[in-house]
C-alpha cells in the first residue's frame, strides 16, 4: 500500500482555485500573447529549477553555468561533479518536456529508470537506472544521525507500480495535488540509491507537465523547493516520521506544495512585469544608437543582473562565433557593457545605463500566505543592489 490522497478540506480547494486564477494570467502572458522577451524568461526560469533542483543535494553551480548547461555549452570553469550532475539533470528535464505533450505516451518502470539514469549516470556507483540493491538509510549532517529508513528493498518494485499505476489512473484530483503526492510517494519509498529527491522533484514536474495547463517550466516549483530547502525536508520528516508509513496523514505536504505553486506563480508574475520593463527600455537604447536588434538577447540578460559570456550570447541569438565578437566589442563600446577576464574566462556585465535600467524596473517582492490570506511585502534591503529581485545570481 502506497499513500493515499485524502479528501480535501475547503481551504485547500480555494487554494487551488486561487494558483489557477494566478496561472491562467500566466498563461495568457506567456501563450496568448507570445513575446520575444518571453523566451529568455522561459529559458531563465529553466535555469534556476534545474540549479534550485541541485542545489539541494549539494550540487551547487551558478546560473551562468545552469544556462549553459541548458544550452548545451561547456561551464566557465571545470567540468565538476556539479556540473556533470547539472547537465545529466537538465538532459533528463529536457525529455520530461518532449513527453509532455505525447498523447502516446503512459507513465511506466522504464522511463522512470531511463530519467535516473540520466541524472545519475556520472557516477555508476550509484547505480543509475537500477532499483537500490539493499537498504537505505537518510542521514542528517553533520551528527550523522538516521532520520529515514526506507521500505525493505523487497517491497521497492511491487510499491513503484503502485505509485505508476496511481498516476495512470483517471482522476477528478487537482493536478497540483496528483503531483505532489507523486513527489511524496517516490522520495519515501526511495527507490534508487542515489538522486531520490531529484527524481521525486522530477516525477513532480512531469505529472505537471503531462496535464498540458501551462508551459513545464512556469509548472514547476522545484526553484519554491530550492530556496525553502529546510521547510521542505521538515514537511517530508513530519509526513514520514522516520520510516515508510503510508497510514501517515499526509495533509501537511499537500499543504506545503500548494502554497509553494501560489509563491512560484506569484514569483514569474512579478518577474514577467519586469521582465517587460526591461526589454522595452533596452529596445529604446539600441534605436537610440543604432544597434543591431540582435543584441537586445544579451543586453535584457545583462540588465538582469547575469554575467553572459560570448557562448551563450551565440546559442540565444542563433549568431556565429565572430558576429557574436563584434556586437560584444560593440557593446563594450558603447557602454553598455563592461568586460571581465581574458580569453575563455571572459564573461560580460551590464555597464552604468543597464544598471540604471535595472533599478527602474524593480518591483518590490510580494509574500503571500494564500490560505490564511495575508500579504507582506519584501522591501529592497539595499536601493544600490545590482540584481532584480527573483533573478539573483547564486
Amino acid at each position: 500500500m502506497i499513500f493515499k490522497i485524502p479528501t480535501l478540506p475547503s481551504e485547500y480547494v480555494e487554494v487551488i482555485e486561487k494558483t489557477g486564477k494566478l496561472r491562467t494570467q500566466l498563461r495568457y502572458a506567456t501563450q496568448q500573447q507570445p513575446r520575444r522577451w518571453t523566451g529568455l524568461l522561459r529559458r531563465s526560469t529553466f535555469a534556476r529549477a534545474i540549479q534550485a533542483s541541485n542545489s539541494i543535494e549539494g550540487y551547487n553551480v551558478t546560473y551562468e553555468d545552469a544556462v549553459a548547461a541548458i544550452e548545451g555549452e561547456d561551464p566557465v570553469d571545470e567540468k565538476t561533479e556539479a556540473w556533470r550532475a547539472v547537465s545529466g539533470y537538465r538532459a533528463a528535464m529536457s525529455y520530461i518536456l518532449q513527453l509532455a505533450d505525447d498523447p502516446f505516451y503512459v507513465h511506466n518502470e522504464g522511463t522512470i529508470r531511463s530519467l535516473h539514469y540520466m541524472m545519475v549516470s556520472f557516477d555508476i556507483t550509484k547505480h543509475p537506472g537500477r532499483w537500490r540493491p539493499g537498504g537505505i538509510f537518510v542521514r542528517r549532517e553533520p551528527a550523522n544521525e538516521i532520520v529515514y529508513e526506507g521500505p525493505d528493498v523487497g517491497l521497492v518494485p511491487t510499491l513503484m507500480t503502485e505509485l505508476i499505476d496511481a498516476m495512470n489512473e483517471p482522476s477528478n484530483v487537482p493536478v497540483m495535488v496528483r503531483a505532489a503526492m507523486a513527489h511524496l510517494v517516490l522520495v519515501m519509498i526511495h527507490p534508487f540509491s542515489d538522486g531520490n529527491g531529484r527524481m521525486g522533484r522530477a516525477l513532480q514536474t512531469m505529472v505537471l507537465a503531462r496535464e498540458g495547463i501551462l508551459d513545464p517550466r512556469f509548472s514547476s516549483i522545484e526553484e519554491y523547493l530550492g530556496h525553502n530547502s529546510q521547510e521542505y525536508y521538515a514537511v517530508l520528516g513530519q509526513v514520514g516520521q522516520g520510516a515508510w508509513h503510508p497510514e501517515n496523514d499526509v495533509l501537511p505536504w499537500i499543504r506545503f506544495c500548494l502554497i509553494a505553486h501560489y509563491r512560484q506563480a506569484e514569483t514569474l508574475l512579478r518577474r514577467l512585469k519586469e521582465m517587460e520593463r526591461v526589454w522595452g527600455m533596452v529596445e529604446v537604447e539600441i534605436k537610440n544608437r543604432s544597434l543591431n536588434e540582435r543584441t537586445l538577447f544579451v543586453l535584457v540578460d545583462a540588465a538582469s543582473g547575469y554575467r553572459m559570456r560570448n557562448a551563450i550570447y551565440r546559442a540565444t541569438a542563433g549568431i556565429s562565433d565572430e558576429v557574436a565578437s563584434k556586437d560584444l566589442r560593440t557593446l563594450v563600446k558603447e557602454g553598455l557593457l563592461v568586460p571581465n577576464g581574458e580569453k575563455r574566462g571572459r564573461y560580460y556585465t551590464a555597464g552604468t545605463i543597464l544598471k540604471d535600467i535595472r533599478r527602474r524596473s524593480r518591483e518590490n517582492k510580494i509574500v503571500t500566505d494564500p490560505f490564511i490570506d495575508t500579504r507582506q511585502e519584501v522591501l529592497r534591503r539595499d536601493p544600490q543592489q545590482e540584481y532584480l529581485p527573483g533573478f539573483r545570481p547564486g
